[in-house]
């Protein structure tokens, strides 16, 4: 997420929001004590191990405080990182580096926080055929950052947003009436170019779901002995995804069970932050 137009037409919009928040009329502590435009330099630094992302979200912040900060980054994104690591150097106007920091390391905690945990994962299905997913559940307005981070981590985004893919929970299917019915509505609506994606949460549904002729079926809590049975049904005739309550700690089970996907809503609901911080401020002229 570096290149500038994408910058401006996706994300500009809402680290302004942020910033506003933070900033509502004036910051009055910076304010107080910097009475002139001076140029600063500070540095970030790296607390704990972790996987870094989002620093061109980071720079960003800054940026738009001040169209002539620089950035010297040591590290990219989807680098390991360690304790005690220097990151990256900041020039700025001093009062843009002061007013943005709290905004800025928000972002760049967060992201690189659930891009660390997602490698955790990530690493455990590494040589198996089982891809790691993230959901929708995203903190609101945070999407775009919080996938992206996931990719970042190893992972790999499923439908960004309800127009991006056709998925039948379980209130479509009690709205539909049953399975059969919502995958032969949503059949008759979707472009043919469309996969078509249903949740099932026991094994008569999931035959009612391979009869109706879903492309993709997500087990959703279930057990893994049924699971088992349900990948075992399902055969060459569908992809398979699982999902419900899954954690680093039963990835190794799942993955023995031989689905095409696991999707993981840990990855961006509990993922804590990459602890970061900005230090050694000094005036440069």
């Amino acid at each position: 997420m570096n290149n500038e137009t994408t910058l401006k037409l996706n994300v500009d919009d809402i680290l302004l929001q942020a910033l506003r928040e933070d900033v509502s009329s004036e910051d009055i502590t910076t304010n107080a004590i910097m009475h002139e435009s001076k140029t600063g330099q500070v540095q970030l630094l790296c607390k704990q191990d972790g996987v870094i992302a989002g620093l061109a979200i980071f720079y960003r912040v800054f940026l738009l405080l001040d169209p002539l900060a620089k950035m010297q980054a040591y590290v990219q994104d989807g680098n390991r990182v360690k304790k005690g690591d220097l990151i990256a150097v900041i020039t700025a106007d001093i009062r843009a580096l002061l007013s943005g920091e709290r905004t800025a390391l928000n972002y760049l905690q967060r992201m690189s926080g659930i891009a660390t945990y997602t490698r955790t994962i990530a690493d455990m299905l590494e040589g198996s055929r089982t891809k790691l997913l993230d959901t929708r559940k995203t903190t609101p307005n945070m999407r775009i950052f919080e996938k992206y981070a996931v990719k970042v981590g190893g992972g790999y985004n499923h439908r960004f947003n309800l127009s991006d893919g056709i998925l039948l929970k379980d209130n479509h299917i009690a709205a539909a009436g049953s399975v059969k019915k919502a995958i032969e509505l949503a059949k008759e609506y979707a472009p043919f170019v469309r996969k078509i994606e249903v949740e099932v949460e026991n094994l008569e549904m999931l035959e009612d779901a391979l009869e109706a002729g879903a492309d993709i079926i997500m087990f959703d809590n279930m057990s893994t002995d049924m699971m088992k049975k349900a990948v075992e049904m399902v055969g060459e005739r569908a992809e398979t995804e699982c999902s419900g309550n899954v954690t680093k700690e039963r990835i190794s089970d799942l993955m023995e069970i031989g689905v095409d996907y696991i999707s993981c809503g840990a990855l961006t609901h509990s993922a804590p932050i990459l602890d970061l911080s900005l230090r050694n401020l000094k005036i440069v002229n």
